[in-house]
């Protein structure tokens, strides 16, 4: 077993800086888990002349979109009519379907009024040997529970003899862990699951090396329910556990697209900027939001 710390790269999403631990070059996926943003590391709050979180009209293929909200609020909209608020320990999850004649499109936003916003954004690479249609679930209510000074919430999966409600397409866990006391702990390990720790806050030590917050620390290579490994965080720390078996075909990622092969990521971004009605649409009459444009696939993407 290999244990790997990542730290994110700040992007901008939508007028708001993120911090992204996935996809980077040395690893791509856990499991099918293969896109996480982390947003309000840094207590993000927005003035009054600012207006939070803007995402413009933009489409995805071949993936679900998976929110797990710790506060404020953000209004999600998508090209099937779901128009859908999410709070706090809440879970959107939007399915775009798999296939090359398929997709799904959305929009996300602050309402106004709200001043803050702290929320991990994650992608679900979805295995494109399964005729998947577009779907959006909201998951208002999620399994809770108390164990050795550390309070549970299972947002997908099975833990500790619970079971989330959400729906998968391929084997994954994923677990928001907050600590009451100092503790250590163990994984519910499964065979053949890789899994990562993103520290929200606090510190995270792992066979006696301490990971801080913001840093990403991936356990791969072989992890099966007969692994050692000594865990370990302090009162304060808040964890997401993320797991999964790594799906059978490549994971390729471009822009808001996964595919199995470049010539689908291709035709997903020709066809959406060409307004295929396999995105469909929404009215943005009325917003300050636009239509986002897909860059051109490089050449490279392979070796990126």
């Amino acid at each position: 077993m290999s244990v790997d710390k990542f730290d994110a790269k700040t992007k901008d999403v939508g007028g708001i800086p993120v911090s992204r631990f996935l996809p980077q070059r040395h690893r791509k996926t856990i499991g099918a888990w293969c896109f996480l943003d982390h947003a309000g590391s840094d207590d993000l709050s927005f003035a009054d002349d600012e207006a939070g979180l803007q995402v413009g009209l933009h489409p995805h293929l071949n993936l679900q979109t998976f929110t797990w909200m710790l506060s404020g609020e953000v209004w999600h909209q998508d090209s099937l009519g779901h128009r859908q608020l999410i709070r706090p320990k809440q879970v959107n999850l939007m399915t775009a379907g798999t296939g090359n004649q398929t997709g799904i499109s959305h929009t996300e936003q602050t309402p106004d009024g709200v001043k803050d916003l702290h929320a991990v954004q994650l992608w679900i690479a979805l295995p494109t040997d399964q005729a998947i249609a577009p779907n959006f679930e909201h998951y208002p209510e999620l399994p809770t529970w108390s164990r050795d000074g550390v309070n549970y919430i299972l947002t997908t999966g099975s833990y500790h003899g619970h079971t989330a409600p959400t729906t998968q397409y391929s084997p994954l866990v994923g677990v928001d862990m907050q600590f009451t006391q100092d503790a250590q702990f163990e994984i519910e390990a499964v065979d053949g699951f890789e899994y990562g720790f993103l520290i929200i806050d606090g510190e995270l030590n792992v066979n006696g090396e301490t990971y801080h917050q913001d840093e990403l620390v991936v356990l791969s290579d072989c992890v099966n329910a007969s692994d050692s490994v000594q865990l370990s965080a302090k009162k304060g720390t808040h964890l997401m556990l993320l797991g999964g078996k790594p799906l059978s075909h490549p994971t390729i990622i471009w822009w808001n697209f996964v595919a199995d092969n470049v010539d689908d990521l291709k035709q997903a971004v020709a066809d959406w900027n060409a307004g295929h009605p396999r995105f469909g649409d929404i009215s943005l009459d009325g917003t300050d939001l636009r239509r986002l444009p897909a860059p051109e696939v490089p050449d490279g993407i392979l070796q990126s």
